[in-house]
């Protein structure tokens, strides 16, 4: 039976409820959230299907737990998960009540495509910051594009995540088959172990700026790693799903670290149909609320944007999302 790490949100500082973890198993398939009205949540419990332990999904999924919990009448958990594609499918499956993905997956979820087999019942509360695709590989290596990733031993990040789906457009963009590529499918705490050792020649990672296992890495082996700039890659990504766009990592995002273009991909908190509308709305509204709240957990909701909060095509917004969204534009 597939577990899952879960931990309750409660009004102690994030990083100790980040420690309080115990295993859980599918839950029974009940609305969490029923009987709001206007812009007002229902009462209950709420699920959110987050990310790696050691990604800001899982940081900023805790963080979203406690307002909710702390906020509203209904009582939030976030569980740690291998990410996208495992989180809208257990969303659409009724695991889960609100998911972080990526759009690109998102995008697939929505029109059956890739992962899914059918048009997903699910809809966006919003967009909200983005993630940036971080390929890092051994200076050894020899690795300079990623068609030199023939031939070598790439973590492509956990099985069912967004990671693994735009690492794999990645290899297929360059033009090289599966084949090519030894691929690991690991988290990303496994991955960073890795790269440190040197077992993996490069990696692949989706995450917001900056992500803890990155950090970790390069501040333990800065020496023997580097970025690479998957920019070129922009136009036959787009072919593959038109969400993707080039964008900048700072530098000293991680200390000592320059600058590198690369591929950014919006992320998006997906829902149900089946939420009632209240609810959609007032969660919403709590998120750019409390925008505040969520910056001190962690520094990519900084990036959560009214003027951006409009989720890409073919996602669809909440309805009740979108009564939240004119409130707040007004």
């Amino acid at each position: 039976m597939k577990r899952t790490k879960m931990f309750t949100v409660t009004a102690a500082a994030v990083a100790a409820v980040l420690a309080l973890s115990s295993c859980g198993g599918k839950r029974e398939n009940t609305p969490a959230a029923s009987g709001g009205d206007g812009c007002t949540a229902a009462s209950g419990q709420i699920t959110i299907a987050t990310g790696n332990s050691t990604g800001v999904y899982y940081v900023l999924g805790g963080g979203l737990a406690q307002l909710i919990s702390d906020n509203t009448d209904l009582k939030a958990t976030a569980a740690e998960t291998g990410a996208s594609v495992q989180n809208l499918q257990q969303l659409a499956a009724g695991d889960y009540d609100i998911a972080f993905s990526l759009a690109d997956t998102a995008a697939d979820a929505v029109s059956g495509n890739a992962d899914f087999q059918e048009p997903e019942e699910i809809s966006a509360l919003s967009r909200i910051y983005d993630n940036y695709t971080q390929v890092i590989v051994r200076k050894d290596a020899n690795i300079k594009t990623i068609e030199d990733f023939k031939g070598k031993t790439i973590s492509t990040g956990s099985p069912k995540s967004g990671t693994e789906v735009i690492a794999n457009r990645l290899i297929e963009s360059a033009g090289l088959a599966d084949a090519d590529v030894t691929k690991q499918r690991l988290d990303l705490a496994k991955t960073v172990d890795g790269m440190k050792d040197g077992t993996l020649d490069g990696m692949v990672w989706s995450g917001g700026l900056p992500t803890a296992g990155v950090t970790d890495l390069f501040t333990s082996n800065g020496g023997d790693v580097e970025f690479l700039d998957i920019s070129p890659l922009e136009g036959q990504m787009k072919e593959i799903n038109p969400v993707y766009e080039v964008a900048e990592i700072p530098a000293d995002t991680y200390t000592g670290v320059g600058a590198v273009n690369t591929i950014i991909t919006p992320n998006v908190l997906m829902v149900r149909n089946d939420m009632d509308e209240g609810t959609q709305c007032a969660l919403t509204k709590l998120i750019f609320d409390k925008k505040a709240d969520l910056e001190k957990v962690h520094a990519a909701a900084k990036d959560i944007k009214l003027d951006t909060a409009m989720p890409p095509e073919p996602i669809p917004l909440a309805p009740g999302s979108q009564t939240a969204l004119d409130e707040l534009n007004k």
